[in-house]
């Protein structure tokens, strides 16, 4: 039996690849055998099919990377491949390359430059009878007609959009094999050719729908729907289709309609899990209860649409923040450096080989010589490429410098906004005040104030916390002696009335001496209160909030005990973070920012102090605070 070869080695491991990478969504166990892959492809230079083994290798290890997120060494095999393309002349590989460097320009919104590499990847492929690269050709067209639609090109989207449906009607005779030609072609059975018309459907419906042909938009839509919810097609594209058919419902305020589309979307949940999806359908189902005027179940589904967007943003923040083109060029000019310091490595060594044998190699050594110039004046182009980029860097270190003074400029005109917006703001919670005391009002309506006014005290609460964060970036700390036990005592004195709402106790346990600090009073008072209102705003009604100061060699120790809810695990890392997704309403259904420890971190840490904090669901949270007897910098 004959051994398998180089290329059967790369097509076995890359079948084990496929199944899990795109069958299964195990992409970091595909890792392993797109590693091997590229193994088998480099183990032998002089096979012929070294090139074409090496790319497939190559975009395989790369498509995983970028998968995983790691940018850097996806491109890094991206470039790989299309060395291998460029060196053996290989168009189908460097359209490969191209078609990737598209996906990411469109991924990352640069959706002009991502149209010229789709263009150029539709003109170095080209039809030999393999039914693979028809299918991404008509694909690339369908690409070039959705750059031009987020380009707001609309005719240069639609001719794209026709252009790639004729392609798939010209080629689909000759694949099926009923074009009435004697030759041998590979057969394609299936609904591949439907699955194709499906998704150009439903793209070309929203350009009609953005130019207002809302009745033939919808026609579409439901063309591109019924095909691709077919067993074994796009079942993923199908459920994008149904949320831009429930968009369309919703402009043409056609309600029963739209809700019976987001019920059967819901119904897909379970096995289709697309995060775009999920946050369009819960913002179409608070658009239906807004327009039902059920306000509450609305909000609801706000907060999770904002929280589903929010998490989507978050993951495409790396890839936007990658450079592909830069990656590219850098990887470029290290070859070129690589080359050209092996070049001159190699020209050493000839050098003194013509030294030692004498003049009979004279006519060698100038001929080197006249190779080594060259080289070097390679060599210098290339270094003043890199002082270009050096003063490249220096341009953004200065544009770093402006964006700082800009920072503090924003600084001061958030301060102006949220100062000017508070009187406005406290005037709206004292007139609702007063309308709820006149009693006049109906139920409902007393309901509806009551809204606005809890929403205006949030306002204010937020401004003061936006406030507070810009003033403990920008204002150097006031520091004096203060007395400890004096300070505690007032913050809990004052906070006593808060507590005695959900009928709580407050417990103070201070020092049997008066000792004094050098800190600034009102921060860490801010600190002291902060803590205090966390623990009674999270403990249940009629429990116990405990808070200790005490002293070590080191300093002074102010701990916050209550038997609250407790923190969670997973949200135990957020907690200090600005604007955390760890806030939670209290236990009486008190509103949280997630500020508040942000702000009492940033104060602790500027004392050259210490805030950490201890928690269990059951035993509840303590929060601790270290302040140092040396006085921190001003």
């Amino acid at each position: 039996m004959q051994s398998p070869t180089i290329g059967d080695n790369v097509r076995k491991y890359g079948l084990h690849y496929m199944v899990l990478r795109r069958g299964q969504g195990e992409v970091e166990k595909s890792l392993p055998y797109a590693d091997s892959m590229v193994q088998y492809a480099t183990r032998d230079k002089r096979d012929k099919f070294y090139a074409e083994n090496l790319a497939e290798a190559s975009f395989s290890k790369g498509d995983a990377l970028f998968d995983l997120k790691r940018y850097a060494e996806a491109y890094h095999q991206y470039y790989e491949a299309y060395l291998s393309g460029q060196n053996s002349l290989n168009r189908i590989t460097l359209s490969e390359f191209t078609y990737r460097m598209g996906l990411i320009m469109f991924r990352q919104g640069n959706y002009r430059l991502s149209e010229k590499y789709f263009q150029d990847s539709y003109n170095q492929s080209y039809e030999n009878g393999e039914f693979n690269l028809f299918y991404r050709r008509q694909e690339i067209l369908d690409n070039i007609g959705l750059c031009y639609k987020k380009l707001g090109q609309n005719n240069a989207a639609l001719k794209y959009f026709n252009k790639a449906l004729k392609y798939i009607n010209d080629n689909e005779p000759y694949y099926r094999g009923n074009d009435g030609q004697p030759v041998y072609r590979p057969k394609v059975v299936g609904d591949h050719f439907d699955v194709a018309r499906g998704v150009i459907y439903g793209n070309m419906a929203e350009v009609y729908q953005r130019q207002g042909k809302l009745a033939e938009a919808a026609e579409l839509l439901k063309k591109s729907i019924a095909i691709n919810l077919r067993k074994g097609n796009d079942s993923n594209d199908a459920q994008l289709t149904e949320i831009k058919l429930a968009k369309l419902y919703f402009q043409r305020n056609e309600i029963d309609s739209l809700k019976a589309i987001l019920d059967i979307i819901k119904s897909q949940f379970d096995t289709l899990k697309n995060e775009e999806a999920i946050a369009d359908w819960n913002q179409l189902m608070a658009k239906y209860y807004l327009r039902q005027q059920k306000f509450d179940v609305a909000y609801k589904y706000l907060e999770i649409y904002d929280a589903k967007k929010d998490s989507i943003n978050k993951k495409l923040s790396d890839l936007i923040a990658s450079d592909v083109t830069k990656q590219v060029i850098n990887y470029e000019n290290q070859r070129k450096i690589t080359s050209l310091s092996n070049n001159n490595k190699s020209q050493r060594i000839y050098l003194i080989a013509a030294i030692i044998t004498g003049a009979l190699l004279l006519l060698v050594v100038f001929l080197i010589y006249r190779n080594w110039k060259r080289s070097r004046h390679e060599y210098m182009v290339v270094n003043q490429l890199n002082e270009q980029i050096n003063e490249q860097n220096n341009i953004l270190a200065k544009a770093l410098t402006e964006l700082n003074i800009n920072s503090r400029e924003k600084d001061r005109i958030l301060r102006t906004v949220a100062h000017d917006l508070r009187n406005p703001l406290g005037g709206i919670a004292s007139l609702t005040t007063i309308m709820i005391d006149e009693g006049h009002l109906t139920t409902d309506q007393q309901e509806l104030i009551k809204l606005i006014k809890e929403t205006s005290y949030n306002s204010l609460e937020l401004i003061n916390e936006i406030m507070e964060i810009a003033n403990n970036s920008s204002k150097p700390l006031k520091m004096e002696q203060v007395e400890i036990n004096s300070l505690v005592s007032n913050s809990v004195e004052l906070l006593r009335f808060k507590a005695a709402e959900k009928k709580q106790n407050i417990e103070l346990h201070l020092l049997d001496h008066n000792t004094e600090l050098c800190i600034s009073r009102e921060k860490i008072w801010r600190v002291i209160s902060n803590l205090i209102s966390n623990a009674i705003k999270f403990s249940q009604f009629g429990e116990t909030i405990n808070v200790y100061v005490t002293e070590d060699a080191d300093g002074i120790n102010i701990s916050v005990n209550d038997r609250g809810i407790g923190i969670p695990d997973d949200l135990k890392n957020q907690i200090f973070n600005m604007f955390t997704d760890a806030k939670r309403p209290g236990t009486g259904g008190e509103k949280s920012f997630g500020l508040g420890l942000s702000i009492c971190k940033q104060i602790v840490e500027k004392h050259n102090g210490r805030i950490w904090f201890e928690s269990d669901s059951e035993k509840g949270t303590t929060f601790y605070v270290k302040l140092l007897t040396t006085p921190a910098a001003a």
